[in-house]
């Protein structure tokens, strides 16, 4: 058994006026992992090319080991998916959903599904047209988690529902990869949601891969130091990533707040989140 349940090796897209380019990383076995980056950085481009929705111009894409083009079948009945975009046939009900992907997916659980339902709170006779856009997102976690995929991608799919159903869902995740073998790539614009669930973060910007790491690494390491002109000025530049000028004081993004706390001592440096590492190299002055 492959000990990265995903791996992407150089992927390249070109449109011809946005290029994914030679992008590369891994997803364990076991772990959940967020993908970041602005609109257009290359989240769903990525996505599609692993589900050869899009035919990639370059690179491998390997799935439970495999090659996502040669054994594509194979792979796409062990992959669950949940988009932001309803993806069912709007005149269908819950229960023709049920018995449709009972013939796609060979292990297809009738009673993990009814289940789903029920604490879902679906109307399983109820056609699809007339669910709201938060119910369509939860019949597609009812699927999704309901014919025995090893893998979860999920591309903005928790957008439409409210804090809490979001809470729930979040839960969800954790107790599929508790067994080590599943796993989850996760995309969402939601970073605190990612932030309180994912292993690893895998961060795009205009098409590049800026990194992807531990979640834990980052946010023990990261900082931001705050402080005035005289001390930015004595800040190593090899220790910054970037830096942002403010009306009285420059704040500064850098990969180790331990160090940069004891070589600066009138500067206050405070942990980065997730979000404010992202919005720093995109909205940031690089060095």
């Amino acid at each position: 058994m492959s000990e990265n349940i995903l791996e992407i090796k150089s992927l390249s897209k070109d449109y011809g006026d946005f290029i994914l380019d030679n992008v590369s990383f891994s997803l364990p076995r076991g772990v959940i992992m967020g993908l970041i980056g602005e609109n257009g950085a290359g989240k769903s481009t990525t996505i599609n090319c692993i589900l050869n929705e899009t035919k990639k111009s370059s690179g491998e894409i390997y799935i439970f080991g495999k090659d996502h083009l040669a054994d594509e079948a194979a792979i796409k009945s062990k992959l669950g998916l949940v988009f932001d975009e309803n993806h069912f046939p709007d005149i269908f009900t819950p229960v023709e959903i049920g018995t449709f992907m009972a013939g796609i997916y060979p292990g297809w659980e009738h009673g993990t599904y009814k289940n789903f339902l029920e604490t879902f709170e679906l109307p399983k006779d109820k056609i699809i047209r007339e669910f709201s856009k938060g119910m369509k997102v939860k019949l597609a976690f009812a699927v999704a988690l309901s014919h025995g995929a090893e893998l979860l991608i999920l591309d903005e799919a928790t957008s439409g529902l409210d804090p809490v159903m979001r809470d729930d869902v979040l839960d969800m995740l954790l107790d599929f990869v508790q067994d080590e073998n599943h796993s989850v790539l996760v995309s969402s614009h939601i970073i605190s949601d990612l932030e309180k669930v994912s292993d690893y973060i895998t961060f795009l910007h205009k098409g590049r891969l800026v990194f992807s790491r531990d979640k834990n690494d980052l946010i023990d390491h990261y900082g931001i130091v705050s402080c005035g002109a005289s001390v930015f000025d004595l800040i190593d530049k090899t220790e910054m990533i970037s830096y942002r000028k403010e009306d009285y004081q420059y704040k500064v993004l850098v990969k180790n707040r331990g160090s940069a706390a004891q070589k600066y001592p009138d500067a206050i440096v405070d942990p980065a989140t997730i979000e404010e590492i992202m919005l720093f190299y995109v909205k940031g002055e690089l060095q």
